[in-house]
């Protein structure tokens, strides 16, 4: 790409992920596909690049643990530095700032951050899930009535002497 400011491209890049794409909980998996829709634009400083990521992330649901599939379609944005560049914004360490070589844009980080920003902290496989039963584990979707017989701590002594 010319360094001339103003200059403008733009590339639509499909790769599988070189790693996981999001958190622990939940990410794009490594390998899976991933789309990225870019304008790459030519500054003084640097260059632009601004677009989108497209891919699904997978995980669990945070209530019920069953599979999650979301699908993740985020902006994705950053400066990259010319390395000769002196700018008041390298000195202030924006998030979108970062180092270019003069040869080849690194995207893993930016793409990395815009997914696992775009990702819910707590994901759900649907925001009714009741989750699983806290006594003995069940799944409550499968069991709407599931209960238990709940004694009071103070009285299970007394039980104990039913029992026998």
């Amino acid at each position: 790409m010319s360094r001339r400011p103003g200059a403008q491209r733009t590339e639509t890049l499909k790769f599988p992920a070189p790693v996981v794409l999001g958190t622990d909980v939940i990410g794009v998996p490594k390998d899976a596909d991933v789309e990225l829709e870019l304008s790459f634009a030519s500054m003084s400083d640097g260059i632009w690049v601004s677009g989108t990521v497209k891919a699904q992330a997978v995980g669990e649901c945070g209530r019920c643990l069953d599979t999650v599939r979301i699908d993740v379609d985020t902006a994705v944005q950053g400066l990259f530095m010319f390395p000769d560049a002196d700018s008041e914004a390298e000195e202030g360490e924006t998030e979108d700032v970062h180092e270019f070589d003069g040869d080849i844009i690194e995207l893993e980080e930016v793409v990395r951050d815009a997914v696992a920003t775009s990702l819910p902290y707590t994901p759900l496989c649907s925001s009714g899930c009741p989750g699983l039963c806290d006594q003995c584990g069940a799944r409550l979707a499968d069991d709407p009535g599931h209960e238990h017989e709940v004694i009071d701590p103070r009285w299970s002594a007394l039980q104990n002497l039913q029992d026998n």
